[in-house]
Formats: C-alpha cells, structure tokens, sequence
C-alpha cells in the first residue's frame, strides 16, 4: 500500500523520466512498417480528419479492419492530429514503437505474458546481456491479428521393413 503514494511522489517529481524509463525496460524491435508509408504525416499533414467509420477505397484500401471491426476505427489507435504517433485510450501520445502499450490496454493478459517472455518472441539475454523484445505487430497484423487455420500436414509414412529389420 505504501507503493501508491512513492509512485505519486515519483511521477510528481521526475515526470516524463519515470514514464521513459518503463518504456527502457522492454528494448523492442523495429516496427514492420510498410515502405514508403512512413511517416504517416507526409501525406497526411495538412489534411482534414475525417473520423467517420467507413469503407476506405483511395488511399489504404488494402487494409481490411478485422479487429473488433465492430466496435474500432482507424483513429481509436492511430492519433488523429499526430499521424506519426499511435494514441493510447487515455489520449496519451505514443510512438510506434511503443505499441505494445496499445495492445496491452486490451489484452492485459497477453501483454504480461509478453512482459515475462511466455508470449511472443525475444532474441538475446534474459539476464546480464542485451536483449530485444519483438513488437506484437512484429507477428500480428495490428487490423487482422488473428492467425489464420493452417491445413495440417499428413502423418509421416512408416518405413517399409528391410531385411528383418
């Protein structure tokens, strides 16, 4: 009980060093953004938002929203007046490389799985040594995340018996 009012003390006094410093403690791999559409401000700069759910067709047109398609919309996650920042559900401002934040708002169980190396993969040290976490969208596609059925394989043939054996 004690921790709530240190945590307090510590965000009121340090600030945006504390928040940093959390986001440190995962060293995450580089998003797999699609060339060429990065940053989203080069062509988004300048334009009017438009927040009404709809059917994209001139631009982004091969993104198909299956991810709570009823409930979400483009700007739920992407920021609306930042394009090169992602947005977390309490308006806060996140870089793409820190949107395992925005997975883990609604899928907690999965993001602390995450955190301790059940869920999703990881490359280098657990302990004393570099070591990268990768990015849920690393292996999910963040707007059709599910995987999809695989056909599975027959069974291996049994060996024929040659001589005796």
């Amino acid at each position: 009980m004690k921790i709530v009012p240190l945590l307090l003390f510590a965000i009121i006094a340090f600030g945006v060093p504390v928040f940093a410093a959390r986001h440190n403690e995962y060293p995450v791999s580089t998003p797999p953004l699609t060339e060429g559409i990065f940053p989203c401000s080069n062509c988004h700069a300048g334009m009017e938002v438009n927040a009404k759910k709809r059917e994209l067709k001139d631009e982004h047109a091969n993104i198909k929203l299956h991810h709570a398609e009823n409930d979400r919309w483009c700007l739920d996650c992407h920021n609306p007046t930042d394009r090169d920042k992602l947005k977390l559900a309490n308006g806060d401002k996140i870089q793409f490389t820190e949107s395992h934040l925005l997975c883990g708002q609604c899928h907690g169980n999965i993001y602390r799985d995450w955190k301790v190396g059940i869920h999703g993969k990881r490359i280098g040290y657990f302990k004393g040594g570099e070591r990268v976490y990768f990015l849920c969208v690393n292996c999910h596609n963040p707007h059709d995340p599910k995987f999809k059925s695989l056909k599975p394989e027959p069974p291996p043939i049994k060996p024929e018996r040659k001589n005796g054996r």
